[in-house]
Order: structure tokens, then sequence, then C-alpha cells
């Protein structure tokens, strides 16, 4: 057993104490950040739709105005 007093006992001691503390609020803003992006992603491709289908139908508008003047 390393002696915790010492230069390497004292470092292993903080590394031990950051690590068990970036591990348990790690696991949870991870869960957030993919909720996050979950929910970002789901609104693009919401508004992506509703974009594709006006835009195809004002495309459809100008070509037929081309083709029948």
């Amino acid at each position: 057993m390393i002696n915790p007093l010492s230069p390497l006992g004292y470092l292993l001691t903080i590394l031990d104490v950051r690590w068990r503390k970036a591990r348990s609020e790690e696991g949870a803003s991870a869960v957030e950040w993919v909720v996050i992006a979950a929910v970002v992603v789901g609104i693009c491709i919401a508004v992506g739709g509703i974009l594709k289908g006006a835009l195809e139908g004002q495309a459809d508008k100008i070509g037929d105005q081309i083709e029948n003047p």
C-alpha cells in the first residue's frame, strides 16, 4: 500500500477523488446531452419535412407557369 502522505500517494488520492466525482457527474450530464440532441434532431427533421413539402409545391407551380405561360 502506498503511503498517502508521500507525493505519489497524494497524487493518487487526488486523482481517485476527481475520478469518482467525474464519473458520478458525467453520467447524468451525458444522458442530458443525448436527450437534448435527440430533441434537436427531431425538430430539425420535422422542420425539414415541412420545408420540403412547401418547396416542392412552389417548384411545381413555377414549373407549370413556365410550361403554360
